[in-house]
């Protein structure tokens, strides 16, 4: 079963805003076991338009990613984050089929 995967951008705005999202959004990562494979670092925008903040969020399946976003621990942090500044969110399925050489 392929995983699933938040990829959010993020345009900090409000710094007080954003530490009180992140205090309460590790409530219903921790409740869904969502993982950080990316989160801020130094990165180089190669083509497009890019965010100051990106995130890579994995999760055991799209389910269980999904379910993590519409969970009320989730939407009590969302709250806060609209008030961040611009935000970019994709929840997207993993990929498991052939790669490049297979």
């Amino acid at each position: 079963m392929a995983k699933g995967y938040w990829i959010a951008r993020v345009d900090v705005q409000n710094e007080s805003e954003y530490a009180t999202y992140r205090s309460l959004n590790a409530i219903a990562f921790a409740k869904y076991g969502g993982k950080f494979v990316v989160r801020g670092g130094e990165y180089k925008l190669a083509r497009g338009e890019g965010r100051k903040h990106n995130v890579v969020i994995e999760f055991k399946d799209i389910e269980t990613a999904r379910a993590c976003y519409d969970s009320p621990e989730y939407q009590a942090a969302v709250q806060h984050l609209a008030k961040v500044g611009p935000v970019d969110l994709v929840i997207i399925e993993g990929y498991e089929g052939a790669q490049p050489g297979d």
